[in-house]
């Protein structure tokens, strides 16, 4: 009678656990909230709407963004002056943080579904979901938050693409940055001196300047104060892409910036505006007054499950 009784109850329970991931399956959401432009004009002409989620396919994985960040790009997108790559969403966003909630079909298995991912993207970003081509996701270093790395995707792999796969830099190499305070400058910064280079900058303010310093440029000089090829050449002696990018940065870089590591790089974030204002923060951008990234954060980081849960 007992075991009858045990054997009951444990129906039911498969019987409640099947009805939750079949309810959970059948009410996932089929919108999401993303920024929306109608016409091109203005920072003041985004606004947040209702779209659709965005579909999976083959070779990419679904992210749940906690957070974004915009880049000149965005700026010149919203303005009709840089249109998306064919087949990419008309939603602005280059880069994205968050966990990986699907994959597609013929997808590897070195990501899996609960992951913490960065990804580099050719549009979309500025959403509560996007997809991405799982080549160009790579998982976030332990302990780093999704604010942190929000400011990690574009402007490192750009500046990391430009340093060794155009500019092929050797140790002992002088650099020359120009906007030296810019997300794209302090990252270069900083890989230039893990590469054993010298980076030397430009800048438009002296607080720009003392932040590429304190980052590690050897030198910098404010281009408002007139030339400064000469001051460079003084200095120097005058001493004459997207996959294999980010496999190649995953391996070569993202592991310094573990807390601890040697020759730790650092993201350097200016301002955090939550996804409502992008508009703000577009303008903030527009108006140069940035040093670093200007970070999107679309969900508060305590939303965030514990892994069990997942």
């Amino acid at each position: 009678m007992i075991l009858t009784r045990f054997v009951i109850i444990q129906e039911s329970l498969l019987v409640v656990l099947f009805a939750q991931i079949f309810d959970r399956k059948v009410t996932m959401a089929t919108t999401m909230q993303a920024v929306q432009l109608d016409e091109p004009g203005t920072s003041d002409k985004l606004y947040i709407g209702t779209v659709a989620m965005p579909t999976l396919t083959a070779n990419e994985v679904l992210i749940k963004v906690f957070a974004t960040a915009i880049n000149r790009a965005d700026l010149l997108q919203r303005k009709g002056l840089y249109p998306p790559p064919k087949g990419a969403s008309n939603i602005l966003g280059l880069e994205a943080v968050g966990i990986i909630e699907d994959k597609g079909i013929n997808c590897s298995d070195k990501l899996s579904v609960g992951d913490r991912v960065l990804a580099l993207l050719p549009g979309g970003g500025n959403a509560e979901y996007v997809t991405a081509h799982e080549g160009q996701v790579a998982v976030i270093p332990s302990g780093m938050s999704f604010t942190t790395a929000a400011a990690i995707p574009e402007v490192w792999l750009t500046a990391y693409q430009l340093l060794h796969f155009v500019g092929k830099l050797q140790k002992g190499e002088h650099v020359l940055i120009h906007a030296g305070g810019s997300g794209v400058g302090t990252a270069a910064v900083q890989l230039v001196r893990l590469a054993g280079g010298v980076p030397i900058v430009t800048a438009g303010s002296e607080d720009k300047i003392k932040k590429a310093v304190s980052l590690g440029a050897e030198v910098g000089f404010n281009y408002k104060e007139g030339s400064f090829v000469e001051k460079v050449l003084k200095q120097t002696n005058s001493e004459s892409y997207k996959t294999a990018l980010v496999k190649e940065f995953s391996e070569n870089a993202l592991p310094y910036f573990n807390v601890g590591s040697t020759h730790q790089l650092k993201t350097v974030i200016d301002t955090v505006f939550p996804l409502q204002d992008i508009g703000r923060a577009h303008q903030y951008m527009e108006d140069n007054k940035n040093i670093g990234k200007i970070v999107i954060q679309v969900r508060d980081e305590k939303q965030e499950p514990p892994r069990s849960e997942l």
